[in-house]
């Protein structure tokens, strides 16, 4: 029977805290462990505090940018009366260019920042290690203080219900169990019991090394009484 899935870590890192042990039952997304994020942490904030900081400079581009539009404003007064000269009106132009340019990039720079910070939230995301589902932790590979590698599998989660099988049935029962059948799962576990499984979903394809389909079954799993790992029986029936 399956529905089970080992969790690993999405990055490297020192795990500071467990959450979750073995036989404890979660629901997805809740915390399994966590990952040192100190470092992560310092440097979010150090970035958010510069993109205050590129904030404040837009805002002061912005300000100086009014302040010279109104002096070029007042120039081409002048320069309509013939008080100034158009060496100073172009250079009042350029001044309002220079200042709109260099706002325009600090723009950009803030684009840029809000990015690092997107991307430093992402990995401290990964920090957290989280159940991806309904279930029990079947497992746990992992200790405070261990040092983890990005792919290390940390927990192993399994679904209690619905629980799914998967068996496979020779290249002659191609076309004699379609999606939406029920058919019987017995276990040698539990004695004088059978349940009841709707298959899923069927392999397009035959396994050319041992002439078989593969099929997966879900199980509605009364009561609970059957565990994932089981060994299982599955009985079709057989049409009249």
């Amino acid at each position: 029977m399956e529905n089970q899935l080992d969790v690993a870590a999405q990055r490297d890192g020192v795990v500071a805290q467990i959450s979750a042990d073995t036989g404890k039952s979660v629901r997805k997304g809740d915390a399994l462990a966590q990952l040192d994020d100190r470092q992560l942490t310092a440097d979010r904030n150090a970035a958010e505090a510069k993109l205050r900081a590129i904030d404040a400079n837009i805002k002061n581009w912005q300000s100086e940018i009014k302040v010279l539009q109104t002096d070029l404003a007042r120039s081409e007064k002048m320069w309509d009366a013939q008080i100034i000269t158009r060496e100073q009106l172009e250079h009042d132009r350029f001044k309002v260019e220079a200042d709109q340019y260099e706002l325009e990039r600090e723009r950009e720079t803030a684009i840029n920042q809000q990015e690092v910070i997107r991307s430093l939230n992402l990995e401290l995301e990964k920090t957290k290690i989280l159940a991806p589902f309904d279930g029990v932790v079947a497992r746990r590979y992992v200790r405070v203080g261990q040092r983890v590698a990005t792919g290390e599998r940390l927990f192993w989660v399994t679904a209690t219900a619905p629980l799914r099988v998967k068996f496979t049935l020779p290249e002659s029962a191609l076309g004699k169990v379609a999606r939406g059948q029920v058919i019987g799962v017995i276990t040698p576990d539990i004695s004088d019991s059978q349940y009841k499984a709707t298959v899923i979903q069927i392999s397009p394809v035959v396994d050319p090394s041992s002439g078989t389909i593969e099929v997966l079954a879900e199980i509605t799993n009364p009561g609970r009484s059957l565990r994932p790992g089981m060994t299982a029986d599955v009985r079709i029936p057989q049409p009249r």
